[in-house]
């Protein structure tokens, strides 16, 4: 079964095209490299553009016109089989646009320049990998492979503890891969090992057959979908974070090159709320019901305590990373209210999360090539940064709507998708839902706290020095901005793409409550 598109092959495909072409290009000619992965970036986002263009959305399934299937290992029943939906659209469009910007964000990068590029765009197919297939097995071998680049890029263009956060980060979300490992095994051997055992879609068919099944584990009879729920919640929830799975986050954000956490905190913690929305809810409903209490409190969990944490920090960037643990709470206590309301929400949060913390990080970014420090107070109790308003003006409104944004302000994107959220759960858990609010609060006071120490105030000495964004800087970080406030101001564009098959997810999940 084939669509009448090549679009996604040649979406999933053309970063390898460019890996390729970056091997040929001589070890001298740096310049030539940032120029060809830019290139290569932007005619992927162009593709991309063009598959927004011809996505319907009025069908709630796969776009069958898009569609790609193909044998792979014929004698298992695996399959190369790709196609979008309403829920993977989104991540689509955040995936191409942060990896081109994240090519300009680079462009000062002077170590080992080919490398770098040639892992970042082997990093940006291996994450459209994630997202389009429709083969668990397939889908299994994009979500390991995006492990090696990321290892890399972290353990060899970070900050002085970047071999501790990289060996930190792969362990981590290799313990979660070896139990959705497990999974996956399970249900190819539970569905008897025929045709489309491995396929996302007939297996969210087989659903009823998983409930009522048991599984003999260490001499006890435990019920298969709840079991393998767990083991696929855990996998995924790692890559969230979800507390207490979240202690590999801020060691990898800080010591990451910007571009680095920018893809990280913007695309690839939506990873494990995509595979929660792809794999975890759809093939094990019955348990996603009965669990759906504790995703809620996991949720409201991430919520106060990364807000907290954030507030305890004298590192700027550190605290962008742990707000990122908070925001995604919100995404948590979206999908478990499992109301069209709350996991539209939670789809819309993933993806103005992406735009928002993205803005964070390239404009910390921006400020450590300058000062080659991200303390908001030193070590020693000196300020790190005082005054900054007065010296980058441009900087700094920038810095504010990406802050509000951040904040979830009316009239900026964060506020559609938390307020959506909201009133999804507050029926089924309202005093969960009156606590989340107070995480709302405390999000605005760390993030107020911080711009009023870093912008306010007398100028530190240092900051004297610094200029304000340049054209390059500007050009990358104004697509973000116009997003954040378009789709603060009009989120129809997200919301239609998605609703079909978000609401589908709901119908399913309504049948077991």
């Amino acid at each position: 079964m084939s669509g009448t598109s090549n679009l996604l092959n040649w979406i999933l495909w053309m970063p390898i095209l460019g890996v390729l072409g970056i091997l040929v290009i001589p070890k001298a000619k740096a310049g030539v490299v940032r120029l060809w992965s830019l290139a290569n970036t932007f005619i992927t986002l162009g593709l991309t553009v063009k598959l927004w263009m011809g996505f319907d959305n009025a069908l709630s399934g796969m776009q069958d016109a898009f569609t790609i299937k193909m044998p792979w290992i014929k004698q298992f029943h695996i399959n190369y089989h790709l196609a979008v939906d309403g829920i993977s659209m989104p991540m689509i469009i955040l995936t191409s646009l942060l990896f081109f910007l994240c090519v300009l964000c680079s462009w000062k990068i002077s170590k080992q320049v080919r490398g770098y590029y040639a892992l970042l765009l082997f990093l940006q197919s291996a994450v459209y990998g994630v997202f389009l297939s429709m083969d668990f097995f397939l889908f299994y071998v994009y979500w390991e492979v995006m492990l090696i680049p990321m290892f890399f890029l972290i353990g060899i263009w970070g900050g002085e503890n970047r071999e501790y956060a990289a060996v930190k980060f792969f362990l981590y979300t290799f313990f979660g891969s070896i139990l959705m490992l497990v999974g996956m095994i399970a249900l190819y051997h539970a569905t008897g090992g025929e045709a489309d055992s491995f396929s996302l879609l007939a297996l969210r068919e087989h659903a009823d057959k998983f409930i009522g099944m048991n599984v003999s584990l260490f001499g006890f009879d435990v019920p298969f979908d709840k079991l393998f729920f767990v083991f696929m919640f855990i996998g995924f929830a790692i890559k969230v974070p979800v507390f207490p799975f979240h202690t590999w986050l801020p060691h990898a954000h800080v010591q990451a090159p910007t571009a680095i956490s920018v893809i990280l905190a913007g695309v690839l913690l939506k990873m494990g709320t995509y595979g929660f929305l792809r794999i975890a809810f759809p093939i094990f409903p019955g348990a996603t019901v009965y669990f759906s209490e504790c995703i809620a409190v996991l949720g409201l969990i991430n919520i106060i305590y990364g807000a907290f944490c954030a507030m305890a920090q004298t590192d700027v960037k550190k605290l962008i990373a742990y707000s990122s643990v908070s925001h995604m709470g919100f995404v948590m206590l979206g999908m478990a209210a499992m109301t069209s309301q709350g996991l539209n929400g939670a789809v819309l949060q993933m993806f103005n999360h992406g735009t928002s913390t993205a803005m964070m990080f390239l404009l910390i970014g921006i400020l450590y090539e300058r000062s080659h420090h991200r303390w908001i107070v030193r070590p020693d109790g000196s300020k790190g940064f005082g005054g900054l308003y007065t010296q980058l003006p441009v900087y700094s409104i920038v810095f504010i709507i990406a802050m509000f944004a951040s904040m979830g302000l009316p009239g900026l994107s964060g506020f559609i998708s938390e307020a959506l959220i909201f009133l999804g759960i507050y029926s089924k858990y309202t005093t969960m839902t009156v606590i989340a609010l107070l995480g709302l609060l405390i999000g605005a006071a760390y993030l107020l706290w911080m711009f009023k120490r870093m912008f306010f105030g007398e100028v530190v000495e240092e900051c004297k020095s610094y200029e304000d964004m340049n054209a390059r800087e500007i050009f990358y970080m104004t697509p973000l901005c116009v997003a954040v406030i378009v789709f603060g101001i009009w989120p129809s564009p997200i919301l239609n793409i998605m609703k079909g098959s978000v609401n589908s997810l709901v119908v399913l999940l309504a049948k077991y409550q």
